[in-house]
Order: structure tokens, then sequence, then C-alpha cells
């Protein structure tokens, strides 16, 4: 991968959009063997207010650190689907939650759609690990950092006490995006 891989992350202010792209950036560069930057904004209403974390990982040194041609993208709102999805790039991808996200937006991009807080709710009976199911969905259906760097990424940065809870969030989210690639 000589090229830019961009990812953002966006959803609405305390879904932990920030954290994701943070443990993203750590994961390529710090557990990975790439360079990573990473970017964020939100409104000025820091909770529930549109977010978004964005981050370049490239084997190249990054002269511009703005994201520009989105490889990937989450959405976990519909306010910040509609919002931030302009600069996904042809053969892009857009993973979306289903439950939040009903009208998915026209583009030559490949769309993943599945109910993520919902699963993380159902399934971990906490619906704050959903950003953690989300990057590992987005590893999985990206390839652009290995399974290990993630898990090491997220371990990190997790306070201990919720250290299994973010270990089975990130499972899932490799077990769901399997299912996902292969329908």
């Amino acid at each position: 991968m000589s090229e830019r891989y961009e990812i953002r992350f966006s959803g609405s202010g305390g879904q932990g959009m920030i954290l994701a792209g943070i443990i993203m950036a750590e994961a390529a560069s710090i557990y990975g063997t790439k360079n990573a930057a990473q970017s964020q904004s939100y409104g000025p209403e820091s909770r529930g207010g549109a977010s978004k974390a964005e981050v370049i990982i490239s084997d190249q040194p990054i002269d511009y650190p703005k994201a520009t041609s989105i490889s990937c993208m989450l959405a976990m709102t519909q306010e910040a689907c509609d919002k931030y999805h302009g600069d996904i790039k042809d053969g892009g991808i857009l993973l979306v939650d289903a439950e939040e996200v009903k009208k998915i937006p026209d583009g030559k991009f490949r769309v993943f759609s599945f109910p993520i807080i919902g699963t993380a709710r159902d399934e971990l009976g906490k619906t704050i690990a959903a950003n953690i199911v989300s990057l590992g969905m987005i590893t999985e259906l990206t390839g652009i950092v290995t399974h290990e760097a993630i898990e090491k990424a997220v371990l990190a940065r997790v306070p201990a006490a919720f250290l299994d809870l973010n270990k089975k969030a990130l499972q899932l989210g490799f077990e769901k995006a399997k299912g996902l690639k292969n329908k």
C-alpha cells in the first residue's frame, strides 16, 4: 500500500468516535508498521451533535494530515451520514448503523448496513461498546490493520475493568463483518 487510506468515524458526541479514531491510528502506527495521522472535529454541543474523527494511514510519510478522499466511512447516525458522506471515494466503503441510518446516500461506494448499537446492546449488554464493535468491523472489512494490532491498541486504551468487554466487542465486530463480506 503506497497510497493513502483514509477512514472517517462519524456519529454523535458521546458515541466514542474520537476514541475509535485514536485507537485506529495507534493500531496502524504504534502496533503496526504504517504511518498514521488522526484529526477530529465536533460541534459546540459535545454530546449529541455530529462528530467525526479521521485517520490517514500510509506506508509513506503523510504530508497532508486532513482527509480529502475517504476510503472507508462509519456513520452511526443519520445526521452524521448526511453531513459527512460527500467525499467517500469511488469504490470506497460506507458502514452504517442499520437502526440509525435509514436513508442511504447515493454514491459509487459499497454500503454495509448493520445494527451496530443494537448488537452491542443485545449481545454484550452495553451500548457503550458499539464503537469497539465498529472498530472490529472496519478492521475486518478493510484489512488496513491486523486483528492483533487493533486488539493491542484497544486493550491499551480502555480501563482495566473493561478489558474483557472490549475484547469481546472487538471479536464480535470481526465476526459480524465476516458475515457481511460473505453475503
